[in-house]
């Protein structure tokens, strides 16, 4: 199957010109911002961090999980479960989150991408449209790779590093509130390696409220 589909990525590769171009902020000036979450998975197996989690849910709030295709299979139940709301989107972090893809032939970008691709269309039975390289690494062969495929890659104007074990919740709910402008793409992680991101994540949303901010998916527009 993998080689099935690694073909068939490669024949659309050759086939669809590439627009080799990076999003790290949605295309308006409304007040709107986009709530996004790493959820990766290398080695160790893990799981959703559910004090994120639930807080998102039992608010409705529409986020948008970056997930790798080893997170989904671990989590299968809870990807489908989750991709079931319509205020969710399941989005691909390629299979195994390399850090160095910067590194990676056009070929095994392609092979990161389907592989995860098929993880998530049989999670949630549908299509994945934006990717997140692991760690922000990349070249330009392999993005043009990637949107040759027809997906939209995704990053952050800014990083709220939430997995540095010295940012405090005080420290990143300050960090958003001298940083969010209209459009921003934020980036958390979800999958446990956002040590205070449970506890910053409730304050940054009222703070974002507050101030005349709503959320939004990536899919709303781009």
């Amino acid at each position: 199957m993998a080689g099935r589909f690694l073909f068939f990525l490669v024949a659309v590769l050759a086939a669809v010109p590439a627009r080799a171009d990076l999003i790290t902020r949605l295309p308006t000036e409304e007040r709107v911002v986009a709530l996004t979450f790493d959820a990766c998975e290398a080695g160790q197996k893990v799981s959703f961090d559910h004090g994120i989690l639930d807080y998102l849910v039992s608010r409705k709030i529409p986020f948008t999980v970056f997930a790798s295709g080893r997170f989904v299979e671990t989590n299968f139940a809870e990807v489908q479960a989750l991709s079931a709301l319509d205020f969710v989107d399941i989005e691909n972090h390629s299979w195994n989150h390399p850090n160095t893809m910067n590194r990676f032939s056009p070929e095994a970008v392609l092979d990161q991408v389907g592989r995860a691709h098929n993880a998530i269309v049989t999670a949630t039975g549908r299509q994945p449209q934006f990717f997140r390289f692991p760690a922000g690494n990349f070249n330009d062969e392999g993005l043009k790779a990637v949107e040759s495929l027809g997906y939209h890659v995704v990053h952050w104007r800014w990083a709220s590093g939430d997995p540095d074990r010295h940012q405090t919740a005080n420290a990143l709910v300050n960090r958003a509130a001298a940083n969010v402008q209209p459009g921003d793409v934020l980036i958390f992680h979800i999958n446990g390696r956002g040590v205070h991101t449970a506890e910053a994540l409730p304050r940054i949303v009222e703070q974002l409220e507050a101030d005349g901010y709503r959320f939004v998916l990536l899919s709303d527009y781009i």
